[in-house]
């Protein structure tokens, strides 16, 4: 073929080339992702990872719920590791299943484990099972348009919990030292059950190779293990001071923790080295904000929990997608979840998962009442699509943190996200009243005032600076947020 040919078949042959690529980082700003060609935001109000590990969850019908609602992600635990009923407070949590329908990567065996009614495994011995179920589960989502993070591994938060995981020695038949700690679990310190993660990873990173929509986590909440306080959160809202003390504090994984998700997100690259696709794995570093001091090269999606803002500007300079991982923990009020969503986007975050206990047994269309730490609702996810509209209505990929677009807004805490001179999109929390002052370049402008909680346009008008400068702009009164998109 000669060299013209080539270039010809190279350039028609492209898009059925990018079509068949998983979800990257986008080459024009990391700081968000791509998929086929176009940029993507991932903003979704998502089930408690149990919904492949837990048999009866119905995952079609919840999955064309989150499709026919708008969402575009959701996140799963791969079954190495389980709660129990109760655990958190949750009254109908699908990450607790009932005995005997908790579905796991491993054979069971005829031994009886610790948890009541449930058996032991094998962790030499995959389960055809599972894997089926999973693969369905992330194919359905690829038709239905969802991303799907895969997290490989958790904490284990308390003993109660412990005496229901896989990796307890109490529970398989591969020789695990009867007195490995749960903390240790985790770590290179755990002995032969390092091997087995390993294995596991391997395992479950071979079997999705084929699927574009998915991307990697290491490990849920490390610090929850042996964690290390890192950073002073000072002010004490989302959670709320009726939750303990853990919220005054973001804490990051040990150093062995660390050590070994450094090892797991290697076992990742190394396996898919000689597989046809590469997908993205994302670290989850603390609660709150935490200004990184290292990131895994490996690593490509920076996530955090219950997040404030400063998660994303204090880690900018990663040039990596920050992701607002899960919410919870401070009451079930649609407006708080959704406030979180407007705030920690407009910042410049890229990615956003409520955690949503609305979806369970039963209740896979998402329209159950629960009893949890946390919230979710079909309204919240209504709200959550004029989120993810107001952000795609923009070129936002040409988009960064503005910290100056705003001058002064009483009242009101703002968050702003531009392309200085063209583009500007910014949310005001608080109650409106007084004008705003603008800080803007010369040139005429359009712009548009949004209703978060309704998505309908309150008013709209231009203004034409002759010269750089600020400009007052009265938002509608009596407004607890509202949302401001200025083009020029």
């Amino acid at each position: 073929m000669s060299k013209l040919k080539l270039i010809l078949f190279s350039i028609l042959l492209s898009p059925f080339l990018l079509k068949a690529q998983p979800m990257a980082l986008h080459p024009e700003n990391p700081h968000y992702l791509i998929y086929k060609g176009k940029p993507v935001v991932l903003v979704t109000s998502a089930e408690h990872y149990g919904a492949v590990l837990n048999k009866d969850f119905d995952f079609e019908k919840y999955l064309l719920t989150l499709q026919q609602e708008g969402m575009n992600y959701t996140r799963i635990f791969v079954g190495s590791y389980v709660e129990i009923p109760g655990s958190f407070g949750i009254e109908n949590n699908t990450l607790a299943p009932a005995a005997g329908s908790f579905l796991a990567p491993w054979k069971h065996t005829a031994e009886p484990g610790l948890f009541e009614g449930e058996k032991k495994f094998d962790l030499n011995e995959w389960n055809p099972v599972y894997f089926e179920r999973l693969k369905n589960f992330v194919s359905k989502a690829n038709q239905l348009g969802i991303f799907v993070e895969v997290t490989l591994f958790c904490a284990t938060y308390d003993d109660t919990y412990w005496n229901r995981h896989p990796f307890n020695p109490g529970n398989n038949i591969n020789g695990i030292p009867v007195n490995l700690e749960r903390k240790k679990s985790n770590t290179l310190a755990n002995g032969i059950l390092t091997a087995f993660q390993i294995k596991l990873t391997e395992k479950i990173v071979r079997e999705l190779n084929g699927f574009d929509n998915i991307f990697y986590e290491i490990q849920n909440e490390p610090w929850a293990d042996d964690g290390v306080k890192v950073m002073r959160t000072l002010r004490t809202i989302d959670p709320g001071e009726n939750q303990g003390d853990w919220y005054k504090w973001a804490e990051m994984g040990s150093d062995a923790s660390l050590e070994w998700q450094k090892m797991i997100a290697k076992t990742i690259v190394e396996t898919e080295s000689a597989l046809p696709k590469k997908h993205l794995i994302a670290q989850n570093y603390t609660n709150f904000f935490h200004s990184v001091d290292k990131v895994d090269p490996n690593v490509s999606i920076l996530n955090f929990h219950y997040v404030w803002p400063e998660a994303v500007w204090l880690n900018y300079g990663w040039n990596r997608p920050v992701s607002f991982d899960e919410s919870g923990f401070a009451g079930s009020a649609d407006s708080t979840y959704l406030r979180q969503a407007w705030q920690f986007l407009m910042a410049g975050g890229a990615i956003f998962n409520n955690l949503d206990y609305s979806f369970f047994v039963g209740k896979e269309e998402g329209n159950g009442v629960n009893k949890a730490p946390g919230g979710g609702s079909k309204n919240l996810r209504k709200q959550l699509t004029y989120l993810r509209k107001f952000i795609e209505s923009m070129d936002f990929v040409k988009m960064k943190p503005d910290f100056e677009v705003v001058n002064h807004a009483p009242g009101l805490q703002t968050q702003a996200i531009s392309e200085p001179g063209k583009q500007y999109a910014m949310v005001f929390c608080g109650l409106t009243g007084k004008p705003v002052q603008l800080n803007l370049p010369k040139g005429n402008y359009n712009y548009e005032i949004f209703c978060p909680f309704t998505g309908e346009v309150l008013g709209r008008g231009t203004m034409k600076l002759k010269s750089n400068g600020r400009q007052e702009l009265s938002l509608p009164q009596n407004r607890t947020m509202t949302a401001l998109k200025i083009t020029k």
